[in-house]
């Protein structure tokens, strides 16, 4: 039986943390206010809408920040880490804890959605500059929010950017700090998707 909740809990991961990553995705396209016609971003509002429309009726969006989606986020995860205790036997913490566990594995999701779209992004740019995929164009979008502040800071030096350096710095301190958190309300990190 062992052997089998183990399964069940990795399989339910994995589909929930994959569905994750697109809500999260939708989340970062619109607060970037991406391209929406880019066949990715359409694949992702796609896939995505069944469960954000119901939420979107009564959950506005503020700006570009859509709460919606966010939401959702915390919600799968929040039903994730709920699963996993389940089927392991554990006791379910109070609403209030499963809240704030939820909420911290979807700020350090978001987190690592921007290093790796910020890796892909560099190592995009030494192998095709300037490509027109569909792809590469995203992820500059869903960046460049994150990156152009920094590079206002940290202006290219002898035609090198340093500011994805600086970037990857504060994302390792954003890290830390979650971690920190998340051991301090007692969350166990494999119970979540992405800390």
């Amino acid at each position: 039986m062992g052997a089998l909740n183990e399964v069940t809990a990795y399989l339910l991961q994995t589909g929930l943390g994959l569905f994750l990553i697109l809500v999260i995705l939708r989340f970062l396209m619109q607060l970037a206010n991406a391209d929406f016609y880019n066949p990715i971003s359409q694949f992702v509002f796609k896939a995505t809408q069944p469960l954000i429309r119901p939420l979107q009726g009564f959950i506005r969006p503020i700006g570009r920040i859509d709460f919606a989606s966010l939401t959702l986020a915390i919600a799968l995860q929040t039903a994730g880490i709920m699963l996993i205790l389940i089927l392991n036997g554990l006791a379910n913490p109070n609403p209030i804890t499963l809240f704030v566990w939820g909420a911290i594995g979807v700020a350090s999701l978001i987190v690592k959605v921007y290093f790796f779209a910020i890796l892909a992004s560099i190592i995009l740019s030494w192998i095709s500059p300037g490509g027109g995929n569909p792809a590469v164009y995203l992820l500059h979008q869903i960046t460049e929010p994150v990156m152009a502040p920094v590079r206002k800071l940290l202006p290219p030096m002898g035609g090198l950017d340093f500011s994805p350096i600086l970037v990857f710095i504060l994302i390792n301190v954003v890290e830390i700090v979650l971690r920190n958190i998340a051991q301090g309300v007692g969350l166990y990190p494999a119970l979540v998707m992405g800390l």
